[in-house]
């Protein structure tokens, strides 16, 4: 394919000699903003490196107290979750996490919420928060900037699975290896995937009140996902597919072992809290598509449900601005474009015509 650039105002434009056709609808093109989106839910560099280098600290602690205190007990270490699969988010709060797991290559000989409570004995005092002993981690707090979660698992040698340690509840199978590994294999098939799933984390994190686990939205958004060019109609027809999905079964299964229903355990409320914003989302995302052609209109739908991250629009019809633009370089390709005198190009035969473009590439 060949380009031509056009100066059109201040501004180039890359016109193609192969054009695909396309229908122009009532609708605001949102996908510059929704690449703006995805960039403001980046971890910002600075903040990655604080988290890196606690991560290392907290490693060390952990180490040293259980070679001091229980040396039968050697750590090892394994980032796990979004962190490794690249779809960490900045949450409205300006806080983000990581996932670190703790392995020992043994059997227990002690009860998960011991093991559990010997790696807090390592973290304490890392922070000026307490460490929060969670039911399936230890979480160490670093106030208004981020938080890392240390899971805790029993890795016998001869065995190929890993048990969760889950506090007062004793050790179950998990594997969040596995779904690191099943999650390259979809994004492999769709790079979309990675900007939809920190798309519904963004709608989660904004929405709260209990909505779906960044897992569950990880899942459900590789099992749903509709791939467009564009990032706004691919959002909306795969929320279409979510929804059309849990109405037919509202179950969300993890593809690892142990193959649990992250839903299972759902009240009425919380189950109806979710599916509610997940039809008002779907209602104003077919509206900002459909019916608003106005981008700061459209782009104050999406807001409602992606929060501050999502940009402003522009107060324009961005579609007839892009018509009128693709109407220009299809008149300067075929040579029917005369200069005005404001530097403006037009069908106007009043002023310079411009020469038929014949470089199309070396």
């Amino acid at each position: 394919m060949w380009w031509i650039p056009v100066i059109l105002i201040g501004s180039v434009v890359l016109l193609s000699t192969k054009n695909k056709e396309e229908k122009i609808g009532n609708m605001a093109n949102c996908n510059k903003l929704f690449s703006d989106y995805d960039n403001n839910l980046n971890i910002p560099k600075k903040k990655k490196d604080k988290l890196k280098e606690s991560k290392e600290v907290l490693r060390e602690r952990i180490r040293k107290h259980f070679k001091d205190n229980h040396p039968e007990y050697k750590p090892e270490f394994y980032i796990q979750g979004s962190y490794k699969m690249g779809t960490t988010i900045l949450t409205k709060d300006d806080d983000c996490d990581l996932d670190d797991g703790v392995y020992f290559r043994r059997e227990a000989d002690v009860t998960a919420t011991t093991l559990q409570k010997w790696v807090k004995d390592a973290l304490d005092g890392a922070t000026s928060s307490s460490v929060e002993h969670r039911s399936k981690c230890l979480r160490v707090i670093y106030k208004g900037d981020y938080h890392i979660d240390f899971p805790v698992y029993i890795f016998p040698k001869d065995d190929n699975d890993p048990s969760l340690a889950v506090k007062n509840n004793g050790f179950e199978e998990s594997d969040p290896k596995e779904v690191v590994e099943w999650y390259k294999v979809e994004k492999a098939k769709n790079i979309q995937l990675n900007r939809i799933v920190k798309h519904l984390k963004g709608w989660g994190d904004h929405k709260r009140n209990k909505m779906p686990s960044g897992l569950a939205m990880t899942i459900l958004a590789a099992n749903n996902i509709q791939p467009n060019d564009r990032d706004d109609i691919a959002l909306k027809n795969t929320l279409i597919e979510i929804q059309e999905t849990l109405d037919n079964d509202f179950a969300c299964i993890v593809p690892a072992t142990p193959g649990d229903d992250l839903f299972e355990n759902y009240d009425a409320t919380r189950k109806n809290n979710f599916l509610s914003n997940l039809d008002d989302f779907i209602k104003d995302s077919k509206q900002a598509l459909d019916n608003e052609p106005n981008q700061l209109k459209a782009s104050r739908l999406w807001r409602k449900h992606l929060g501050i991250h999502f940009p402003f629009g522009e107060d324009e019809d961005t579609d007839a601005k892009e018509a009128a633009l693709k109407r220009i370089s299809e008149n300067v390709l075929k040579g029917a474009a005369y200069s005005q005198s404001s530097g403006t190009i037009s069908t106007e035969p009043t002023r310079a015509k411009n020469k038929p473009h014949t470089n199309y590439g070396g």
